[in-house]
Formats: structure tokens, sequence, C-alpha cells
């Protein structure tokens, strides 16, 4: 699973932290068989598939020929790892309804609008990449900026999975973290260096059906624990139970962040520029063996992504609703500083409510999202420095052989680099904090280059690329003047004058501070990229960008395809679903 920005956003900090109360499992036979037939079977999908590994084609794109379900479950798994699943009942506990603004907000728009806008293009042109596309609709420098700084995300999330891995493993069982880490490696290495991106997406597949099994009994236990939904409603503020309701004014609800922030900050924005633009879940698209899949398989992964606030957010009131219920033997456990630590909701649950058979289960789910997590990143690295840094820069020219090498020689440099980043990890205790500011650095002001550059043919390769660097710049800047690190509570904006720009700066949250850095970061590079490529020549004719750009390309036409087919009748149909469940929850 991917190291998903939107929960390092509603994560506090890193993994779980020992406290004096942390949870204590002790696992039995039977636990131990489900772990350990887990393992096999993830290392038996790679020897399986490696027969079927002949091109570099087939070991970065799965030969492009993976069915829409398949492609569509990686590409929701490839995003629903045990950080989600840990973080985001984290945030249930702290934020209540209101995380699921992260699902039906900050991923089903986005989502459907990368599978009837943007896999065209993507899938179109033939891309082998994300950063491959921006090269063929801008130039190499483009291309270059953006490779390189999603490389070093992708093995700085990796290590993070690795080390909250491990960290947790030795937490709750005790296990030596040098151990979780080395065999967690090796599992990787092994269906990856095998099979490639092909057993990364059935082993996400299995990932996902994990995380349904090892969890959902959490929930119905809980539930029924506390009386059924109304039940725990009851024993929550009423902030914690409505999604919208408190959001007129930022210091109304536990989140902090009023509406204006959520909708641009975190539903355009941060959302887009994860779903549209990050290589880690496109690839996953690209992988379908043809259009009409590639662009299904994003809003095949929607229709789960929707019902998952069941799984992974619920849990978190339900901790937080039997913690306050009089006479309960629970408590959300405390962290190393002796607060509360929310991100230990899962794990404490796991060890109040399961017996022997599902707590194996729930433990075998997480160490597949952590190490799903670890698989993703590194083959979307792998991919990454292969086509985009190492063919174009350092040996081009080479046979498609050597490439594959140079691909699996990746696979094993990326993992080695992930430890070392393991161990970063493990000495930062603000890593998470870290890596939320990475993604609103890169990834807000990628979406504003994609948006221009695929609907605008005026954009430039020179507005692209210094819009982008620029951009960058703009949101390290708005960091400084804005860090609750730098100013005292109270204060505003030195040198920055009026009661709009005064209230503005002054945040109740770290979260309201991410959301505002991310529409700084999407609009300097918006608007400079417009300036920037209207006082620059166009490098590239409209012949050339036929395939890339909206106005310039063909539509597909669908009128043979059923209904229930169309990605824009069923994408209408999810969208739909999704405003109902905000209004059901209001």
């Amino acid at each position: 699973m991917s190291l998903n920005p939107f929960v390092l956003l509603a994560m506090a900090g890193g993994a779980a932290s020992e406290g004096g109360n942390a949870p204590q499992i002790g696992l039995h036979f039977v636990d131990y068989s489900i772990l350990g037939i887990y393992i096999l079977v993830v290392v038996w999908i790679g020897f399986m598939l490696k027969r079927y590994m002949k091109t570099s084609d087939d070991f970065f794109l799965s030969g492009r020929s993976i069915p829409a379900w398949i492609t569509g479950l990686a590409f929701l798994s490839a995003n629903l790892g045990a950080q989600e699943v840990i973080g985001m009942a984290a945030s249930g506990a702290k934020y209540g309804i209101m995380t699921s603004h992260f699902y039906w907000v900050g991923a089903i728009p986005a989502m459907i609008f990368l599978a009837v806008f943007m896999m065209p293009f993507y899938y179109g042109s033939r891309a082998r990449s994300v950063p491959e596309y921006l090269k063929l609709r801008f130039d190499e420098k483009t291309r270059g900026l953006n490779s390189i700084s999603f490389a070093l995300m992708t093995v700085a999330s990796s290590g993070a999975s690795l080390h909250a891995l491990a960290a947790l493993l030795h937490l709750l069982l005790k296990w030596d973290y040098n151990f979780s880490l080395t065999v967690s490696s090796i599992v990787v290495l092994a269906y990856v260096l095998k099979g490639g991106l092909t057993s990364a997406i059935y082993t996400e597949v299995l990932q996902f059906f994990l995380i349904v099994l090892g969890f959902a009994p959490l929930v119905i236990l809980g539930l029924n624990d506390l009386g059924g939904w109304d039940g725990m409603m009851s024993h929550l503020k009423p902030e914690f139970s409505h999604s919208w309701q408190y959001m007129g004014d930022a210091k109304a609800n536990p989140m902090g962040v009023e509406w204006f922030a959520m909708v641009f900050g975190l539903g355009f924005v941060l959302s887009f520029g994860y779903w549209c633009t990050d290589f880690l879940v496109v690839q996953r698209a690209m992988a379908a063996k043809n259009m009409g899949d590639a662009r299904r398989t994003p809003i095949i992964g929607a229709i789960p992504k929707m019902l998952f606030p069941i799984i992974v957010i619920v849990p978190g009131m339900i901790a937080l609703a039997l913690a306050s219920r009089t006479g309960s033997n629970y408590s959300i456990p405390n962290g190393v500083t002796g607060e509360t630590d929310f991100n230990l909701v899962i794990p404490s649950l796991i060890a109040h409510y399961l017996p022997t058979g599902l707590l194996g289960l729930a433990l075998t789910a997480l160490m597949a999202s952590f190490m799903s997590g670890m698989a993703g990143n590194v083959t979307a690295f792998n991919t990454v420095w292969t086509y985009d840094i190492y063919q174009s820069y350092i040996k081009p020219g080479q046979s498609d052989s050597h490439y594959m090498w140079m691909g699996k020689v990746a696979t094993v440099v990326g993992i080695l680099i992930s430890i070392a980043f393991a161990y970063v990890a493990k000495n930062v205790n603000n890593i998470m904090d870290f890596l939320q500011l990475v993604f609103g650095f890169v990834n807000a002001p990628v979406f504003a280059t994609f948006l221009l550059g695929m609907f605008w043919k005026r954009a430039t390769g020179h507005g692209a690329f210094f819009g982008l660097l620029l951009g960058t710049l703009a949101a390290v800047i708005f960091h400084g003047i804005s860090s609750p690190a730098i100013l005292k509570t109270g204060e505003t904006i030195p040198w920055i004058k009026g009661a709009w720009l005064g209230a503005h700066f002054q945040y109740t949250s770290s979260m309201a501070q991410n959301f505002y850095l991310a529409i700084v970061a999407w609009s300097s590079c918006f608007v400079l990229t417009i300036g920037i490529s209207l006082a620059t020549a166009r490098t590239k004719t409209d012949a050339e960008l036929k395939g890339l750009v909206y106005s310039l390309t063909d539509r597909i036409k669908e009128e043979n395809e059923p209904t229930w087919k169309k990605p824009a009748v069923v994408g209408t149909v999810v969208l739909l679903i999704a405003t109902a469940l905000n209004i059901i929850f209001w």
C-alpha cells in the first residue's frame, strides 16, 4: 500500500509509540498459521508469475493485460494500507464522522475525473509513466523534475511503511525491530523481483479482501457492544456525529477546518493532485488490457471506496464511544508522552475484541497492508527510475532486456533505500508531518501543471517547468511564514495587514495549515504557468499534441458499449451516491 498523503494529513504522528498502557497481544498457533500462509501465498504468486515476465513492458506495466476488476481493486488497495487503517481509525476517534471527507470529498470526485477525462490521455498516449506523459506534452526538463521528486517520495514513503510495520510488531508482539524489518523486506523483494508489477497488483487484491475480512468483525462486535449505531452516537458529542453541520467555523469542529479549506484544499487540490497525477495509483490503471478497462479502473475502485469508512473510520468512533461509556473497561492507550495516542485505536480494539483466529486474521491484514504499501512504492520507483531517469539520462538506446535487468536492480536498490529510510523514520518523531508537507509541496503544484497541459494547448514547456518549480517554492515560503513553530499563539503574520489575511494566517490545526498550503502551491503554479506560457513561444504543434490535449483529441466512441460500462454514466451514478452520503451524514 502506498503511504496515502491524506492519511498523513490525518495522523498526528508516526507509528505507534510505546506508551505505558499499550495493548499486548499474544498469538497462538492458529494465528501464526494464518500469518505464515499469507507469506507463503504472496511469495508463491511472485514465483508463479515469473514465467510471464519476458519483456520490460511485462515487468513494469504487466504487459497492459490485466482485467478491469483486478486493476480496479488494486487501484483502491494501492491506497488502502495499514497506515490508512490505523490513521483513519485514529482520525475517526479524533474527528468523528468528519473523517469521511477524506473519502466522499477527498477521493470519489477525483477518481471519477481521472476515469472520464485523464485516463484517455495517459493510456492513449502509450506513456509508460506519469513523468513520461509530461515529456510528451511539454519537454524533457519538466519530466526530469517530476521524475526525480517522485522517485524520492516513493522510497521515503516505502521506508515509512516499513518502519511503521516493524515498530507496530515490536509494540504489540515484542518482535525484534530489526527482525521484522528484515523479514518484511525479503518477502516484498521476493515477489516483486519475480513477478514485477503483476505480482504487486495481485497481492494488493488479496490485501483488499484481507482488510475486509480482518476488520469487519471489529465493527460488528463493537457496534453490538454499544447497542448499534444509535447506541454509539449517544456516547459521542454532536460535532463528532455530523460531517458538515459544524464546518461554518473552524473553531466549531474537532478538525479545526472550515468548509472552504475542506472543499478547495482537500476536495480539489490535494484530492485531484493525488488521485489524478500520482503514478503509484495511475500505474494500476495503465496496466489494464484496453482503454475501456483503463477508464473503468478508477470507477471500480471508487465503488468500495465509498463504503470503506465503515471499515476504517467507524472503529475509531467505536473506540471513542466505548472509552466514554460509564463503567467501560476500555480506554484508548497513551503514547510515550502520556497523552492519548489515537494511532493505537486499531491495535487496542483488536486486543479488546478479537479471539484467536480472528486475531491472527486482523494482524495478517495489517502486515499485508504495510507490505503491499512498500511493494506499491517500489514498483512505482523501479519504473520511474528505469524509464524516466536511467533510460533518459544515463543509458539511452540499450536493449529491452537491459532495461528489464535494470528494473530488477532498481527493485533491490529501492528496497535497500527503503530500509535506510525506515531507520531514519525510527529516529525522527515527526516523519509523518514531514511527508505530508512533501505531498503539499510536490503533488499540489503538479496537478496544476497537468490540468493546464491536458486542457490548454497554449501551455508551454517553459511555463510548465518554471510554474512547477515556483509553485513549490511558494508552498515552502507559505509554510515558513504560517508555521505554528514560528508564530506565537494569537500573532498575525508580520508585515501582512488586514483582517481577512490576519484571520486566515492563524490556524486552529496543522490540518488547516496544510490545506491552505496546498491551495497556495496549486494557485501559484496555475497562475505562473499561464503567465510564463503566454510570454514564451510554443515548441509543439497541434499535430504533435494530438492525443495529449483535450481539444485536439478525438472523442472516444462508446455507442456500442452497454450503459453500465460507460465511465461517464457510471461515474455520475457514483457521484450521486457520494453526494447522498454527504447529505445523510450532514
